[in-house]
This record gives structure tokens, C-alpha cells and sequence, in this order.
């Protein structure tokens, strides 16, 4: 039988021996020194850079049974210049919870991405970020749901857009039910934000706006999957049956991709018809 601690700890091991392998002094500001016999930092280097012991990096590097927080984690990652998913798996061998990146929510897409959602038409396609924000989205998003070149960022928020638009309430064939679905999404994004000041000031003003956001907020419904099947009721094209798949961007895993399909042929020639207007 194989340890699967034992394997894990080796692989964080050499996991870390390589990337300190690669790294050059003077990428972290230490001079060159005498000649060294191997290239990339010494384990003296990164402990002292880090703030730990040589001890306790050479027993981390041997794959010795000892436990890593995610403090001393954040400091290796920062010391020996981890990419984003270099630190996320280096947080995936030590067991620890992956922190969030401090940084600006994503408010772009690449243009691959854009392209994909413009070949989706007439399948009304977006993307929404962490806050639900809607980033980016093709010709058939802004016929079906309203068109988001003429909407402020603070009508791109998908909820906000739930529960204060007259036109998103009439669109939906069971608004109530969508609604309560789109706020236990929110909800539970927001438990991972708790702290940001954006996602207070948000819920403070769905709850000036809206009755049914005050009523609903307290019950803590947590859902983090997105929803199904729609029926819709198009002011022109009538009635509407989606179906619906959602993907994260490989290199972007904080965007969504949203793809509304028709299920129908019916639904399908409507659709074509809206490009067309």
C-alpha cells in the first residue's frame, strides 16, 4: 500500500526544490556572490527570504511529516514567484484552503473568448465574473435579455438586474423562482468576500430597492450551482424554451461562461428572427 501522506509530502517537496532550482538570485535582489556549483537559489536563501528556519525548509523540502500554514505557504509562493495556478497547487499539496487573490474583480474577457460567444449566435451567450457582474456577451444575450451596451455597470449586475428590473420579472415565466436561485448564488459568493466593502454596499441597496431581496437575504439560502431550463416571454418573439450550459474559463476559473441553447425548433427560427431585427 502507498502512503498517500508520505506521496503527498514528497511531491510538495520536490514541487518546491524545483521552483527554487529555477529561480536566480538576482530575481529576488541577492548578489551573485561566489561562483555557486548549481544554478537557482540555495535552501539558506529562500528560508531566510521567507522567514523561516533552514531546519524547518530543508525538513519541508525532504518531504518530512510536518504541517505548513498558509502564512508560511503565502510567503514561498511570494519568495520563489509562484503563477497564480503554481501557488494554487502548491496550496493543493500542503492541504491548505487556496486564499483569494487581492486583486481587482475581472472586468474583461480575452478576445477568444468574446469570439466564442459571438459564433454561439443566435444562443444568447455571456459571462459573468464573481459579483455576478455581466463582463461580456454576443448579439443574441442583448435581444433576448435586454441589451447591455446601453446599461450602467450597476444594471450589468445580474442581481441587481434580478430584483429591479420590470422587464427581466416580466421576461421570466416563474420570476420568484429564478429570483431565489440567483440570491443563494450571490449568497454564496459572497461567503467568500465577506470582507470586500463592494458586496455590503450591494446588499445595502437591494435592500432599499427591493422587498422580496429584504425578505429573502436573512434565510442564508446557499446554492452554487447555476440554474436549467428557462421559459421566457419575449415581448416580440413570444414565448422562448432554453436550455442552458455553464463552464469556467481555463486561465480565467473566476469567469463564467453562460450558453442559453433553444431546446426547440420553434425557439431556434424565433431566435434567428431577433438577429435579424
Amino acid at each position: 500500500m502507498i502512503d498517500m501522506d508520505l506521496a503527498r509530502n514528497k511531491q510538495l517537496g520536490d514541487f518546491l526544490k524545483i521552483r527554487r532550482a529555477r529561480l536566480h538570485p538576482e530575481k529576488v535582489g541577492l548578489p551573485l556572490g561566489r561562483r555557486r556549483r548549481t544554478a537557482g537559489l540555495r535552501r539558506e536563501e529562500v528560508a531566510l527570504l521567507a522567514g523561516v528556519s533552514v531546519d524547518w525548509y530543508t525538513w519541508l523540502e525532504q518531504g518530512r511529516d510536518i504541517r505548513v500554514s498558509s502564512r508560511v505557504l503565502e510567503e514561498l509562493a511570494r519568495v520563489l514567484q509562484l503563477s497564480p495556478s503554481e501557488r494554487r497547487h502548491l496550496f493543493l499539496l500542503a492541504e491548505q484552503t487556496i486564499p483569494l487573490d487581492n486583486k481587482k474583480e475581472q472586468c474583461y474577457v480575452s478576445p477568444s473568448v468574446q469570439q466564442f460567444l459571438d459564433y454561439q449566435n443566435p444562443s444568447p451567450a455571456y459571462v459573468t465574473n464573481l459579483r455576478w457582474d455581466f463582463i461580456a456577451w454576443n448579439r443574441a444575450a442583448c435581444a433576448v435579455f435586454g441589451d447591455y451596451n446601453e446599461m450602467s455597470e450597476l444594471e450589468r449586475n445580474s442581481v441587481w438586474r434580478t430584483f429591479t428590473s420590470s422587464y427581466t420579472r416580466e421576461l421570466l415565466d416563474c420570476w420568484e423562482e429564478h429570483g431565489q436561485r440567483r440570491l443563494a448564488q450571490f449568497r454564496a459568493s459572497y461567503g467568500r468576500f465577506i470582507d470586500d466593502p463592494w458586496w455590503s454596499e450591494m446588499i445595502d441597496k437591494l435592500s432599499k430597492e427591493s422587498e422580496e431581496f429584504r425578505e429573502w437575504w436573512p434565510r442564508h439560502d446557499v446554492l452554487d450551482t447555476p440554474e436549467g431550463r428557462k421559459v421566457l416571454h419575449h415581448p416580440r418573439a413570444g414565448e422562448l424554451i432554453l436550455g442552458h450550459l455553464s463552464f469556467q474559463v481555463s486561465d480565467s476559473p473566476d469567469l463564467l461562461v453562460t450558453v442559453h441553447m433553444p431546446e426547440t425548433e420553434e425557439t431556434l427560427e424565433k431566435l434567428r428572427s431577433l438577429m435579424l431585427d
